[in-house]
């Protein structure tokens, strides 16, 4: 295998900008981005050489340079971040973007922030306005808080509570809850960035009212309440309510703040699905102050929004960290969208995705994974394609042990293997992600709607994801 002459069989940079169908590339996508492409493909192709040891295979793979070239061209201009298929059963997937905005709220917030908007003033009086002006008074009247505001995550909420409330102080929080919030990032590391110093209170599993009680000196601004929301421990364990923290706050003259981490409006126990305590809930037992998330159980953008009494809401909206940490006009329009459809609860049951999926009931399901099976074998792919029963999870630091009854539809390759239809399923120009269980492709259809459904069938009959 002579690999010089083979070196030499590599086209030169001229003769491939001659060719028609680098040319006609030209056309659409400037020289540089040429360029690169023709310099990364031809290194590629170098190395390639260098590793082959047959030459009918080098061959080949020189023969395939411009079309490698066009696809590096193509990949260049095209955005990293895209729509994919959620095929997992995980509503609330972190990792393909937590709660999925309904495509009615994202036409119209398209249409606010694609031109100028009222996001910072006041078309009532004519002068500078609050952005939390469009949300707020939602919030209050959904949530029975005297004042409420937002920032871009619930981690942020926390540290600007903190360092609006407590900074130079300490803050009297259950070792219990001292939550890992994702991503590597802690409760703890959270508040001394706040500036305040934590104080840690009884046991992982057992904390009682006299360890607050013990805990309170001079230099404590606040206690602090975090809602488990991602873990559960169960079996010997005791914890105390906010309900209990309020008469010993009040007594000290410190503030009760509660970090409900998932933020439901809605008694989800009543769906059939385990109680999750709401923040109207906290509002009503005396929480001066509490943050949640956006984009988990309120199935909106993600925020961290913050409400309770007003004279704690304008310290923080004062706090120089607010400016650092505010939400931009796309979320404050989404965010204001979301709110809405809780006016009515069966408007948000209904039209909010996330809620939707969870308390869709299994037959619908059923009937959704059918419909899905019969496109596919009509199609005539090379694979077995059956519907079987799952289950789906909420996600997302909800509800951790909750599991819902659901239908998936099973696919079972037959001239490739699992793993290889995996990776070629996560390439797919929509990306379709799959659940993957006991050597079987799994598609649970309460986290794939409808329209999703016909875009994976064509993705898997144009893609030839299932040929060898």
């Amino acid at each position: 295998m002579d690999k010089s002459r083979l070196y030499r069989g590599i086209p030169k940079v001229d003769v491939l900008l001659a060719d028609k169908r680098i040319q006609e590339l030209e056309e659409t996508y400037s020289r540089e981005t040429l360029m690169e492409a023709i310099r990364t493909e031809t290194d590629a192709l170098r190395a390639f050489i260098g590793s082959c040891e047959e030459e009918e295979a080098a061959v080949r793979q020189t023969g395939l340079l411009v079309p490698h070239i066009a696809k590096r061209v193509q990949a260049i201009n095209t955005p990293n971040m895209r729509k994919v298929i959620n095929g997992t059963g995980t509503i609330l997937h972190t990792n393909l973007g937590r709660a999925p905005i309904s495509p009615e709220h994202m036409q119209r917030a398209a249409r606010l922030v694609s031109g100028y908007s009222n996001l910072e003033y006041n078309l009532e009086e004519g002068h500078r306005g609050e952005r939390y002006s469009h949300f707020e008074k939602l919030l209050c009247r959904l949530t029975g808080a005297e004042a409420a505001m937002a920032v871009n995550n619930n981690a942020a909420a926390v540290m600007l509570i903190l360092s609006s409330l407590a900074k130079g102080g300490e803050v009297v929080v259950s070792r219990g809850e001292l939550v890992e919030i994702g991503g590597k990032f802690r409760i703890p590391d959270v508040m001394e960035q706040s500036g305040a110093t934590l104080v840690e209170v009884g046991t992982t599993n057992k904390t009682h009212l006299a360890d607050y009680e013990e805990a309170v000196t001079e230099e404590t601004k606040a206690l602090l309440k975090v809602h488990t929301s991602n873990y559960r421990i169960v079996g010997f364990t005791e914890s105390v309510g906010i309900d209990e923290l309020i008469p010993l706050a009040k007594e000290k003259g410190i503030p009760v703040i509660e970090d409900l981490g998932s933020g439901v409006l809605v008694d989800l126990s009543r769906y059939g699905i385990t109680y999750e305590p709401t923040v109207q809930e906290s509002i009503r037992k005396g929480a001066d102050v509490v943050c949640f998330s956006g984009d988990k159980l309120l199935g909106g953008p993600q925020a961290g929004i913050i409400i309770g009494k007003k004279e704690y809401i304008d310290r923080m909206k004062k706090n120089q960290l607010t400016r650092a940490l505010r939400i931009d006009k796309f979320t404050a329009a989404a965010l204001e969208l979301t709110l809405h459809e809780y006016l009515s609860e069966e408007q948000a049951m209904r039209k909010i995705p996330v809620l939707s999926m969870i308390t869709m009931p299994a037959q619908d399901v059923k009937r959704r994974a059918d419909a899905f099976a019969r496109r596919l074998r009509r199609l005539g792919l090379p694979a077995r394609v059956e519907v079987q029963p799952c289950q789906s999870q909420i996600g997302g630091g909800s509800l951790p042990l909750e599991r819902i009854d659901s239908y998936a539809v099973a696919i079972h390759p037959e001239k490739i293997s699992v793993p290889e239809l995996e990776e070629r399923l996560r390439r797919l120009d929509v990306p379709i992600i799959p659940r993957t269980v006991n050597d079987t492709i799994l598609l649970d259809m309460r986290t794939v709607p409808e329209e999703d459904a016909a875009l994976a069938a064509r993705e898997l009959k144009e893609g030839e994801v299932l040929e060898p």
